[in-house]
């Protein structure tokens, strides 16, 4: 198959692109550049089957393809409220152009949703029947509701045109390939352990994240893709493990042989304060569930972090 993976150079895009090209399909990646990079998708550029389109999909455009996944969005707090209006068309006006080309060429789409859609969850384990939590006109709007809009767009879409969707809702991912200053709590902590600096935690750290290895994280979006046309989602995918922040500042300390102390700030507005997916309805319907323990996982990304500082 011929695949679009809009954000195809980004951390979980270049992931999702590699699997691909593996598997023995051809991949074409779209990306505009503003979080993702090419050094992630270095070892691919030379495959004949691999292909980098600079291109913002906040603008229409038309590429013969035979399935697109669409990830294009910047995924941590630093870099989608930095330009909050730019995130909206990214998460609303680049769904609807995803959505007319899949339309057009009557292919099926999948959508990299998020878990941000539950907001501050009042309930945990998040199921996908939740309706969430989320403030409006916060300033992590841009991306929850961005995401929500999304996920409305894409089930209209499929009532209203019969289009093959699938919407999957993204919990924590970490891995190998992350960016220094993303803003993700796992690739911040090691940073600050590498270089010895203070560890920063908001609150008292008693919040958790559910965090998922990223090569976990990508078996579950294929699996999804080539799903049965009925299976629509959403579907949660991401790891049922929760970790309190804290915990996790500890673990990084422990397996950097780190100096760093730990040190509490005050709690941003709207950050959640529990993360936990109900991971079933991947279990039941697409026979996925994550297999890299947190210690493994960590210790890999470590590794790679530690490379290329």
């Amino acid at each position: 198959m011929r695949i679009l993976v809009t954000g195809g150079v980004g951390f979980i895009g270049s992931h999702l692109s590699r699997r691909l090209l593996n598997m023995g399909h051809e991949v074409i990646a779209l990306d505009n550049l503003y979080t993702g990079s090419e050094k992630n998708v270095q070892d691919l550029i030379t495959s004949k089957n691999f292909e980098i389109l600079h291109h913002d999909v906040t603008l229409p455009i038309f590429t013969e393809v035979d399935a697109i996944c669409n990830l294009a969005c910047p995924a941590s707090p630093v870099h989608y409220q930095r330009n909050p209006v730019q995130t909206i068309r990214t998460n609303v006006l680049g769904a609807i152009n995803m959505l007319d080309l899949a339309k057009h060429l009557q292919v099926p789409i999948l959508q990299a949703s998020t878990s941000e859609v539950y907001g501050d969850p009042k309930e945990s384990p998040q199921k996908e029947s939740y309706l969430g939590n989320v403030n409006p006109i916060g300033m992590r709007a841009c991306y929850d509701e961005g995401k929500r809009v999304a996920e409305t767009l894409f089930f209209d879409y499929m009532r209203q045109y019969d289009l093959q969707i699938k919407v999957a809702r993204i919990f924590n991912t970490y891995g190998p390939g992350m960016q220094f200053n993303d803003g993700r709590v796992v690739s911040n902590f090691i940073v600050q352990a590498l270089k010895n600096e203070n560890i920063t935690i908001y609150g008292d750290g008693s919040q958790t994240r559910s965090f998922c290895f990223v090569t976990d994280l990508v078996a579950g979006l294929i699996s999804f893709l080539f799903s049965d046309k009925a299976i629509t989602g959403p579907i949660n995918l991401g790891n049922p493990i929760e970790t309190p922040i804290l915990n996790l500042a500890e673990n990084i300390i422990e397996y950097t042989n780190s100096k760093s102390r730990i040190i509490q700030l005050s709690l941003p507005s709207d950050d959640p304060k529990q993360r936990k997916p109900d991971i079933s309805k991947a279990k039941k319907l697409l026979n996925w569930q994550p297999v890299v323990s947190l210690e493994t996982g960590l210790k890999a990304t470590i590794s790679d972090m530690f490379s290329r500082i």
